[in-house]
């Protein structure tokens, strides 16, 4: 799969269909990465975001509890990257509903329940 350097911080996967962009997203792993589809307004967060937390009971956007959290305070900066999306952008996280309140206002979501 060749990889383009686009002109945000990820690559353009120029061989996956829609032609994403990774994002980094370090915390849950260290090589946490999103899949940003723009064109379509889709971003796949993996575990960096998630709307349903299996441990903790938390419905809405969230970080995956501590014990399968690798670095938390990374985890909580990857929030940036993902509030920097288009305020119309639909996410999609590794478990849970999809989020179309905007990123935004889910990485607020998120910083406000914290790390569990």
């Amino acid at each position: 799969m060749e990889a383009q350097h686009d002109h945000g911080d990820g690559a353009r996967l120029d061989g996956v269909p829609g032609r994403p962009l990774a994002v980094a997203l370090p915390g849950h792993t260290p090589g946490s990465t999103g899949f940003h589809f723009p064109d379509q307004g889709l971003f796949f967060t993996g575990d960096a975001l998630v709307t349903q937390e299996a441990f903790t009971g938390h419905t809405g956007p969230c970080l995956v509890c501590r014990a399968f959290t690798h670095d938390s305070a990374a985890a909580l900066a990857s929030l940036d990257a993902i509030a920097g999306l288009s305020r119309d952008t639909v996410l999609l996280p590794g478990h849970g509903q999809p989020f179309a309140g905007g990123p935004s206002e889910a990485a607020t979501r998120a910083r406000r329940f914290g790390v569990r």
